[in-house]
């Protein structure tokens, strides 16, 4: 049996998984997973994340405010992402970031995510980042305040994951690379520095073929790891010492 799997970026509070939350979580370590990085998309929800986070050894917790859910955002929400950061579970801001394939206006997006780099920026923590359909503005706030940052389910090109590296930061990669459509992705597991990978589930989202359009959970990274590894020469079990390792250092778990 595989071990030491670390799922780097996931959404367990999500209500795919209210049927059976505490079954399934209480069953991961039994089939390898090591870590879970549960992210919060907003303030409410960030609270749940935390408590699932302590009610979990193996679960740590990112807060932020996703590009997706902007409306009402109180005026002293930074204040209560900062405050929150002070749990000892919370290893990181996030999810935040741009996401230009909704119709959700692009000044208020990218304030938000600013103002979460800066702060990101100022409590010296990690930050983890939605980029979709977004790579220019995302990665020109990239380069001006270069902070230790997660481009989450990265979807960019070799040469974009090239710039990511020069700016020091990690990518992490999950089921997409079993898609057959998966141009990019295979292309940028084949290039990226092993220590600048991380994988992840984004669950329950991106399940990996065999299990494509269902739910994911982080045992179904060994999917995405089986192929990137294939890919790399080296086992899976490798990759996934590696990938758990890289993850570990970059939350500073």
């Amino acid at each position: 049996m595989f071990q030491n799997i670390f799922d780097s970026h996931a959404h367990y509070d999500d209500g795919w998984f209210d049927a059976d939350r505490d079954a399934l979580l209480a069953s991961l370590p039994e089939k390898g997973v090591c870590g879970v990085v549960n992210n919060s998309v907003d303030l409410e929800n960030a609270k749940r994340v935390i408590a699932l986070a302590e009610q979990y050894d193996f679960i740590y917790a990112a807060v932020g405010i996703h590009p997706e859910n902007l409306e009402n955002l109180p005026g002293d929400y930074l204040l209560q992402i900062a405050e929150l950061t002070k749990h000892p579970k919370v290893v990181a801001i996030g999810e935040t970031g741009l996401d230009y394939h909704w119709d959700i206006p692009k000044p208020d997006q990218l304030r938000v995510f600013e103002e979460q780099l800066q702060l990101s920026i100022d409590l010296n923590m990690p930050i983890v980042v939605h980029d979709r359909e977004a790579h220019g503005d995302t990665f020109d706030l990239l380069r001006k305040y270069k902070p230790n940052a997660l481009v989450h389910c990265f979807s960019g090109s070799v040469e974009l994951m090239r710039e990511a590296m020069r700016l020091g930061c990690y990518i992490s990669l999950g089921g997409v690379v079993t898609f057959k459509n998966a141009r990019h992705s295979v292309e940028v597991a084949s290039e990226i520095p092993l220590d600048r990978l991380l994988l992840e589930t984004d669950a329950p989202y991106m399940a990996p073929v065999p299990f494509r359009g269902k739910r994911c959970d982080s045992s179904m990274i060994l999917y995405a790891a089986e192929k990137i590894a294939s890919l790399r020469g080296i086992t899976a079990q490798e990759l996934l010492d590696i990938t758990a390792d890289n993850a570990k250092r970059f939350y500073r778990i």
